[in-house]
């Protein structure tokens, strides 16, 4: 039995302060005095080359920098790795420039594009051609470092005078297992691999030279400090955007299909659960796979759901990184269709039921367009070429500018848009090659971000911004189906590598 008394997202809330009945003492005051006398402990008279992504954490993390020290000693500077969203780096230099905050943009997509690195002593393959998200993150956290060195020359500084600034947060070190965010001799599992905590970054820190004063800290604190600094809502309330960018909301394949041996059970299972009521009236010889993890009541539930439409689950052939039992996950994703509209709530009850019957499975959405009526037995081969980066651009541009125009930015706290290799609608008798893609988007919910819930159409957002949404991605070109993630985390992670 595992527990995490810190979370809030249980039955009561955080155990602490809604059990207990404990409160914090630890005010803001404290946190910003601990964070100056730490940046001044490890920069001292040297001087700071702060990589600044334009999120809230690093720029709080520079508004702190500028706050403890000279402002000669503080060089901001933004690496467009070429995975940026539409406009992204002009935005954040013009928002960050507004407040006082002047940050030189370095442009590096061709280094980041063939960047490589070491990983288990061999050479990775260029990242252009890289399908394993870890390899990907690890080669994109590398990059930076070596990009951050030729900075450091073109700029004529003394790298032994030079500390290398971050935005790092608890988070990133706890699903990165940082020794940081563990004790004694506790092991943690990776997760994921952060760009902000990779072996050269790890060696950096043991040499002194890397200044992170919010690694103690999680988002919402983070945004507290900001606003104490006095910096605008439009910067302490940004949605997050991952350091690595469009990268990792590509799921990459070189035309290979995930299919282990329990493929088709799990197929099987998925459908069982959506059909649960026809199921037993079928007598289904696999329902004990559901009754051995669900109550008779939840049962009872389950099946009245089942039985208001007919639904169709189709496993997906590819995998998305997740959190089951504290530990990384590399699971299948399942979707989840209908003739008609959806009743979103019975949705979000498969979604809880069928990650506990296969524990193979650690991602649930909805496909609009209609029920799937042909399995999906290939994958289109996607990596990260042009093409493919403007594919995912302009869908993600288009599903948060139906967001802002709504004013419905601060009713959710992120929003992936993640491009997947699927092609829905192939009859395998015509014989069509797999060659479009599908778009998922993840309205994510959370206070902390190591928990969290999708949020809920018809009650986060409303039905129509979500159909605005999916009708504005399909105009464009090579997109398949747009879905819709219906995950919490965990199972599933905010992101989907």
């Amino acid at each position: 039995l595992q527990f995490h008394p810190e979370v809030d997202l249980t039955t009561f809330g955080n155990f602490f302060t809604c059990v207990c009945g404990l409160s914090g003492t630890f005010c803001l005051q404290d946190r910003q005095a601990k964070c100056i006398t730490v940046i001044k402990e490890a920069v001292g008279e040297n001087k700071v080359l702060m990589l600044l992504s334009g999120g809230v954490d690093s720029t709080v993390c520079t508004a702190l920098l500028h706050k403890a020290l000279d402002s000669d000693q503080v060089v901001a500077v933004h690496i467009d790795n070429g995975f940026m969203r539409k406009n992204e780096s002009m935005n954040v230099e013009a928002s960050l420039a507004a407040v006082g905050l002047q940050v030189k943009v370095v442009k590096a997509n061709l280094e980041f594009m063939n960047g490589h690195t070491m990983v288990a002593d061999k050479k990775t393959p260029l990242l252009c051609q890289t399908v394993d998200p870890e390899t990907k993150r690890k080669i994109i956290g590398d990059t930076f470092m070596n990009v951050a060195n030729r900075i450091i020359q073109e700029l004529n500084l003394d790298p032994e005078k030079v500390v290398l600034g971050q935005g790092t947060l608890r988070p990133d070190l706890i699903e990165s297992a940082s020794t940081l965010a563990t004790s004694g001799d506790a092991e943690a599992s990776c997760i994921k691999t952060h760009h902000n905590d990779t072996q050269l970054v790890r060696e950096l820190r043991e040499k002194g030279r890397v200044v992170e004063p919010l690694k103690d800290f999680h988002k919402d604190e983070v945004r507290a400090i900001g606003r104490e600094l006095g910096l605008p809502t439009e910067l302490t309330a940004r949605h997050p955007f991952p350091g690595p960018g469009l990268a990792i909301r590509v799921l990459c394949s070189n035309g290979e299909i995930n299919m282990e041996r329990d493929f088709s059970e799990t197929q099987v299972l998925c459908r069982l659960v959506v059909n649960y009521e026809e199921m037993v009236i079928k007598e289904h010889a696999l329902l004990n796979r559901i009754e051995n993890v669900t109550t008779e009541e939840e049962r009872v539930v389950l099946a009245g759901k089942s039985k208001k439409q007919k639904y169709t689950a189709t496993l997906l052939p590819i995998k998305t990184v997740g959190v089951q039992g504290d530990s990384r996950s590399y699971s299948y994703a399942v979707g989840i269709s209908s003739v008609s509209d959806p009743d979103w709530e019975d949705l979000l009850y498969f979604a809880k039921v069928i990650p506990r019957v296969c524990h193979n499975i650690n991602r649930i959405c909805y496909i609009f367009g209609g029920p799937v009526e042909h399995p999906v037995m290939e994958v289109t081969p996607t990596y990260l070429t042009p093409i493919v980066l403007a594919t995912i651009r302009q869908a993600d541009h288009l599903a948060h500018q139906v967001l802002a125009n709504a004013g419905k930015n601060s009713s959710v706290s992120q929003m992936p848009v993640v491009l997947i290799p699927i092609h829905f609608d192939r009859s395998q008798l015509e014989r069509v090659p797999s060659c479009c893609r599908s778009v998922v988007i993840r309205p994510f919910i959370t206070q902390d971000f190591m928990t969290g819930v999708p949020a809920v159409p018809g009650k986060d957002l409303s039905i129509d911004l979500v159909s605005k949404m999916v009708s504005e991605i399909g105009t464009v070109p090579g997109i398949s189906r747009v879905m819709y993630d219906l995950t919490s985390k965990p199972p599933g992670t905010t992101e989907w590598e």
